[in-house]
């Protein structure tokens, strides 16, 4: 049940329409950077990461790794090296790095300028 609500949430959470998320520049620019984040739907792990972010989620470089029956990896995600969910493509990085990563971490990371005002808790 209460993995069933925080999908609901995080889905209400990507998918409502109207003003700018707090993190759209942050998101934004991990994907600029050449990041990669790879995930499947029935992850809570990647449930979480994608939380983090609010409403930004959804332009966060995000990969769909799993075919939509949940029983087989994607062939892109087979080619990445991508063993885990969630995972992280770093451009200095050779394979993939499993887990959830902190928005300070991904801001090191990536080179990004994590905004200090009005973020998630």
């Amino acid at each position: 049940v209460i993995l069933v609500a925080l999908a609901a949430f995080t889905f209400w959470l990507v998918k409502t329409p109207g003003k700018a998320g707090k993190l759209d520049s942050f998101a934004t620019c991990i994907k600029d950077s050449g990041t990669l984040f790879y995930g499947a739907f029935w992850c809570p792990h990647c449930q979480n990461q994608k939380a983090i972010f609010g409403s930004s989620a959804k332009l966060l470089p995000y990969i769909e790794c799993s075919t939509p029956d949940g029983d087989n990896q994607m062939p892109i995600c087979t080619e990445a090296g991508v063993e885990g969910y969630p995972a992280w493509k770093f451009p200095d990085s050779v394979a993939p790095e499993v887990g959830e990563v902190s928005l300070e971490d991904l801001a090191k990371r990536t080179q990004c300028a994590l905004p200090q005002e009005g973020l998630p808790e």
